[in-house]
């Protein structure tokens, strides 16, 4: 028993993936190719990607929606996990990273349930309200451009039914949420998102010292 999350250092890290990680072989290829893409840090981890997948198929979820969307890894995973009439829409402002990841999810025989909307993630959110699609997604993630989190949070909690749950990545920011000598706008805007979640008596939550942090809020 322990009083609080264990830390993980390289080898306590290794033993988990191998004790626990089914990575099919696709999201494999795709997390091996990201790591010669800019920005691979941005790659979420495979243990949260099996994770997400998990919380799916316990969902039974149908519709997942997520924002910010990188390569494609999350996605993919999370496709993989949907039934075959499942449906993914991906938001993102970049073809070029998006376009690392589509040729993964042919391959993986899930293309034709990702409906990528390249595009300022507001607008593609709010499209989607106006085009009636309120309390229609089981699963949403969120893993965008930090200052906007609360604008996406908002936009999910119209989208998400009630008894989904929203997902948001980050949540920790490398441990600068709690280093308050980091000012820069990212990490203010994290922490003034993680204070609004954990007063929001719309949702139920618990952030996880899971990758970068995520947490996972189930809409009341």
């Amino acid at each position: 028993m322990s009083t609080r999350s264990l830390g993980l250092d390289d080898a306590l890290h290794d033993y988990l993936l191998h004790h626990s990680l089914r990575e099919h072989e696709t999201l494999t290829a795709l997390r091996q190719a990201t790591t010669k893409v800019r920005y691979s840090v941005m790659q979420i981890s495979p243990e949260q990607g099996q994770f997400m997948a998990l919380l799916a198929e316990m969902l039974g979820a149908q519709r997942y929606l997520e924002v910010g969307t990188y390569t494609g890894y999350s996605a993919l995973a999370v496709a993989l996990a949907l039934p075959h009439d499942g449906q993914v829409v991906a938001c993102d402002i970049s073809e070029e990273f998006t376009s690392v990841g589509r040729p993964f999810w042919r391959d993986a025989g899930v293309d034709h349930k990702i409906d990528l909307r390249l595009g300022p993630a507001a607008r593609t959110l709010d499209g989607l309200i106006d085009e009636g699609h309120h309390d229609s997604f089981d699963l949403a993630f969120i893993d965008a451009d930090k200052e906007n989190y609360e604008t996406y949070y908002e936009q999910a909690l119209r989208l998400v039914r009630p008894g989904g749950l929203i997902l948001v990545d980050n949540v920790l920011w490398g441990g600068d949420v709690a280093n308050h000598a980091n000012q820069e706008d990212s990490t203010l805007a994290i922490r003034q998102f993680n204070k609004k979640v954990k007063d929001d008596h719309r949702v139920t939550l618990s952030l996880l010292p899971l990758g970068d942090g995520l947490t996972i809020a189930r809409r009341r």
